[in-house]
């Protein structure tokens, strides 16, 4: 019988997103390089938010947007990051006096992909269930306060992903400009909290943790 192995890959997510898993199949899965794309994060010329209560208003998840996964793994002895992702978010946000109020971002979790197919696949059947748990959702929880001349916000909200539901903690950044906000940031996840055990199966070893990683471009919402 063909030795078959499990790697665990996350669910990336919200601003959005989901938590992570691998692929089933043997070393040869991993053959050529594991590619894994940047961690979002704001350009220094993206510079700190005007008076935040000139964005009061209603907000809504637009093109560009994207959610995903980070997860580090050691395959073979060495160190290597993966990371899944997808532009189908949707959602949208709330700012009131200069506060973010509400927020709920939604990220389709069979669209989160990586460089190998077959890694995704496991993804989207054993691991996330997506046939029964097609989405995942940040929804905030706690106002955020935002300040003039910062991109930091702080993001207390609650991650479902595969029908479990977590508080999480996000250390975000915010930019306007031209009309458009722009949130980017990562949720710390804990793969277990989600019912997900990370396998070490020898030739290749899963860490517990990982992030779910989100760079959302918001507009004013319609009406």
């Amino acid at each position: 019988m063909q030795r078959r192995t499990k790697v665990l890959t996350g669910v990336g997510v919200g601003v959005a997103v989901l938590v992570g898993v691998g692929a089933v199949v043997g070393p040869q899965l991993y053959a050529g390089t594991v590619r894994a794309e940047a961690a979002p994060t704001l350009d220094a010329a993206d510079g700190g938010l005007p008076d935040p209560a000139s964005l009061d208003g209603a907000w809504t998840v637009g093109t560009g947007s994207w959610a995903g996964y980070r997860l580090e793994e050691v395959l073979g002895g060495e160190d290597v990051t993966v990371t899944g992702r997808t532009e189908e978010v949707g959602g949208g946000l709330t700012v009131d006096d200069g506060a973010l109020t509400e927020a709920t971002v939604e990220v389709d979790v069979a669209s989160i992909a990586t460089d190998q197919q077959r890694r995704d696949d496991y993804f989207r059947g054993t691991a996330m269930q997506v046939d029964t748990f097609p989405t995942a959702t940040f929804t905030l929880t706690e106002p955020a306060e935002l300040t003039a001349g910062s991109t930091a916000a702080r993001l207390v909200g609650e991650l479902t992903v595969r029908d479990v539901t977590r508080e999480v903690t996000v250390d975000a950044q915010v930019a306007a400009e031209d009309g458009t906000v722009r949130v980017v940031g990562a949720v710390p996840v804990t793969f277990q909290d989600y019912g997900i055990t990370p396998p070490d199966l020898g030739f290749v070893k899963v860490e517990d943790t990982g992030s779910v990683e989100f760079d959302l471009a918001l507009t004013p919402a319609a009406g």
